[in-house]
């Protein structure tokens, strides 16, 4: 588990303690604001459930779930992992691995991979479930893995990053960066782009690393630590970051967002925003749930912010998903509520499980799958039910002669 040294704390702490600061200065502490009634434009159906259980929202585990073509895999608290037909819910297989699983499940290249709060790294047959080796790491693990061809590439809490040989789980090598002493609980996902690997880390840097042998290829950072108390200095970086094409986006708690150039780690923009659930990305813009609980859409290319939707304040958002003309968030009451792509306006809502949801959503054309803190998974699909707006008619392709001039008077 994370060193006490560190003294990593889960939000909920770091809420007690923003309401004891609240107290201090004699102010209220805001709730969760109340959802209210808006007209809907869109119905939303659900495709299936299913679920893996073991879940524990009190651990905040880093446990969610990932896909491999036409399965979703997803890990709980027990040690069980399953696998399920993406379009049907319907569960293909489940391993007991015997291990107090924290973080993952990843897959790819045909395998599964979680990780354990004590460091126990395993990996199934994506097919099958078979275990095919267990290895271990000496811190706990909270985000899944990324799986390559060669090499599977884990965060642990202590700050390092390691890649694994896919074959037997030994380790490849081995790369660092300092912890600070308070810390989100939490570690963002790493990401495997072409020759490197990425990942954001709790002092609010980013580095890329040699997929071949883990040498630094460049690391910047996106928010420097700010402040007196050592609570207004945390800039983690929690959630994964995005790549689309030779651009990469980040996200801290407390910082910024920011593009910066996967080649060099140039930073083209950064703006002042704060976030720990992460982010979104389609061909226009740059999708956050905010640390406040907003949805804001910026610019991809420009960094300009296009929309900020307001009215889930302080409803812990998931991190969104971008499903067709939507922007798609859950919350703290298990609410899953779909916005318009194009300006922010809320379109459709349903409560679609009873619990909180914190792992990022899985898009599959135009359906969303979400896992709840207690295992349970469901498929949501929004069909759009406003009206549409007859196109206006073509103009006319006729000629008219034109109006005889008036007779002229004297």
């Amino acid at each position: 588990m994370k060193s006490l040294t560190r003294h990593a704390l889960t939000l909920a702490m770091l809420s007690a303690l923003a309401a004891m600061a609240a107290c201090e200065k004699n102010k209220n502490v805001d709730p969760p604001v109340e959802l209210t009634d808006f007209k809907s434009t869109a119905r939303v159906e659900k495709v299936w459930s299913s679920g893996i259980g073991g879940g524990d929202p009190e651990l905040r585990l880093g446990l969610g779930i990932s896909r491999d073509g036409d399965m979703v895999f997803a890990a709980g608290h027990n040690g069980d992992v399953g696998a399920f037909d993406i379009k049907t819910g319907r569960r293909l297989w489940k391993t007991d691995t015997k291990l107090p699983l924290s973080g993952g499940p990843g897959a790819g290249q045909g395998l599964v991979v979680a990780g354990a709060d004590h460091g126990d790294i395993v990996a199934l047959n994506a097919k099958t479930g078979a275990i095919l080796w267990k290895t271990r790491l000496n811190s706990e693990i909270l985000a899944a893995p990324a799986i390559g061809s060669d090499l599977i590439v884990m965060r642990t809490v202590d700050g390092r990053v390691s890649a694994l040989r896919a074959a037997d789980g030994s380790v490849a090598w081995t790369a660092e960066q300092q912890v600070p002493r308070l810390t989100l609980r939490g570690t963002a996902q790493p990401v495997i782009s072409g020759d490197l690997a990425l990942s954001g880390f709790d002092n609010g840097r980013v580095m890329a690393l040699s997929l071949s042998n883990g040498a630094t290829a460049w690391e910047m950072t996106v928010a420097p630590a700010a402040g007196r108390t050592e609570l207004e200095r945390l800039v983690d970086i929690d959630s994964a970051v995005k790549i689309v094409g030779e651009d990469v986006y980040a996200v801290t708690f407390q910082g910024k967002i920011a593009r910066i150039a996967r080649d060099t780690g140039q930073v083209w923009w950064s703006r002042d925003l704060s976030s720990y659930s992460g982010l979104d990305i389609d061909d226009d813009g740059v999708y956050i749930s905010t640390a406040e609980g907003s949805v804001v859409k910026i610019g991809r290319r420009t960094g300009v912010e296009l929309w900020k939707q307001e009215a889930l304040s302080r409803r812990r958002l998931s991190p969104p998903a971008v499903v067709g003309p939507f922007v798609v968030v859950a919350d703290l009451d298990g609410y899953l509520h779909y916005l318009d792509i194009n300006t922010g306006t809320l379109v459709a809502r349903t409560h679609a499980t009873g619990e909180r949801v914190r792992s990022a959503p899985i898009v599959n054309g135009d359906t969303v799958i979400i896992r709840d803190d207690k295992g349970n998974m469901s498929a949501w699909r929004a069909v759009s039910t406003a009206p549409k707006v007859a196109p206006s008619p073509a103009p006319s392709t006729e000629t008219t002669a034109a109006p005889s001039a008036a007779p002229a008077t004297n």
